[in-house]
């Protein structure tokens, strides 16, 4: 990705982060931009996002209260940002959220090496006894 198209992403990101916190909708729950990836013709973004809670409810209401502030979201960041076109947003849930505490809650149940039987002695690596 071109140095060019990294800055116009968080130009994007940092626009629509700022824009989202004005929407009185009330289906839009507490929701962070975490990452917009713009084609290279700026012609559409996708951006991703979180909301609190984290249930299917939150997250269907969240996407259709999205999909109907999608023209004023591209209004906004007409106004703000100076690139030829103005992309067509599509949202999506960031699932990177949910993928890490599935591997935290994963990791957790690994038990430890200190765990287990303590008083197993140690097998002879060379297959050799202590005769």
């Amino acid at each position: 990705m071109s140095q060019r198209m990294r800055r116009v992403n968080e130009s994007v990101k940092e626009v629509l982060a700022e824009a989202v916190l004005q929407l009185k909708d009330p289906r839009i729950g507490f929701l962070t931009v975490t990452d917009v990836r713009t084609s290279s013709d700026l012609k559409h973004a996708e951006v991703f996002y979180t909301v609190l809670p984290d249930d299917q409810e939150s997250l269907t209401a969240t996407a259709e209260g999205l999909e109907s502030a999608q023209p004023l979201l591209r209004r906004e960041l007409g106004a703000r940002l100076r690139i030829r076109y103005v992309p067509d947003l599509r949202f999506s849930h960031d699932p990177v959220p949910a993928q890490g505490r599935r591997i935290d809650r994963l990791l957790r149940e690994i038990p430890s090496p200190g765990d287990g039987d303590q008083d197993a002695s140690p097998q002879d690596p060379g297959g050799r006894g202590s005769s």
